[in-house]
């Protein structure tokens, strides 16, 4: 297990990390010393952690979601983290005092369908969400609550803060549902690496990558005329 104590012996030597199935039956993939620097640099910046910021981390340790999207950043700028199960009940006390939490759309659902979610008071919150198809009705809710919410795309291969949107306003929020494509989620307009689609293919590269040449991820994304990257399914 991962803590605030072993956690500079393992980004020096690499280590592995479940996958969660989405290219295939689940495997352990190894992250490499110079991916999880860059994968850091990257979750950093992009979410503004610094040594004052405070992570409440509920995703579960052993998949990129809980380690690399803001815990192992965190622990890297000497920022507070705590670790504790998912609990959709006490999210609303737990999260008090924290500036950011990564949540999956099925945290964010089950949040939402509390009957305190209309109170709950996100403001000042960086709420991450990824690891599935991230929805409209979940970004203006989170929005709504007052969280910085950013709809991310990332894999255990890549990132995991590879591809996103930051929203902050509602306004935003209502722009970019009127920009969408149909019959498509977003997955961002803020591009951490290389990237090129063939065959409606998203093929990636980069620091942030544990491999060295093109990566095919196998799903099939659009861009709209603003550049932002959508998510259609995935190719079998």
């Amino acid at each position: 297990m991962f803590n605030e104590d072993n956690w500079q012996a393992a980004l020096e030597n690499g280590f592995e990390l479940q996958s969660s199935g989405t290219t295939g039956e689940p495997k352990r993939i190894f992250q490499t010393p110079a991916k999880l620097l860059a994968a850091n640099r990257v979750a950093v910046d992009a979410q503004n952690i610094t040594a004052q910021s405070r992570v409440l981390t509920v995703c579960r340790m052993r998949h990129a979601g809980g380690l690399l999207a803001q815990t192992l950043p965190a622990w890297s700028v000497h920022a507070h983290v705590r670790i504790i199960p998912f609990n959709a009940y006490s999210f609303s006390r737990d999260i008090k005092g924290y500036t950011h939490t990564h949540l999956t759309p099925t945290h964010c659902r089950l949040l939402m369908q509390t009957k305190n979610f209309s109170s709950l008071d996100l403001g000042g919150v960086f709420v991450a969400c990824g690891s599935d198809n991230v929805s409209f009705d979940i970004i203006e809710a989170f929005v709504e609550r007052g969280a910085v919410f950013m709809c991310n795309w990332g894999m255990t291969e890549i990132g995991p803060i590879t591809i996103n949107t930051v929203f902050d306003t509602l306004d935003k929020v209502k722009q970019y549902r009127e920009q969408a494509l149909a019959d498509g989620y977003l997955l961002g307009d803020r591009y951490y690496c290389e990237y090129k689609i063939i065959n409606d293919e998203l093929w990636v590269r980069g620091d942030v990558c544990v491999y060295e040449d093109w990566f095919n991820t196998h799903d099939l994304v659009a861009l709209n005329e603003q550049g932002a990257m959508y998510h259609l399914g995935r190719h079998q």
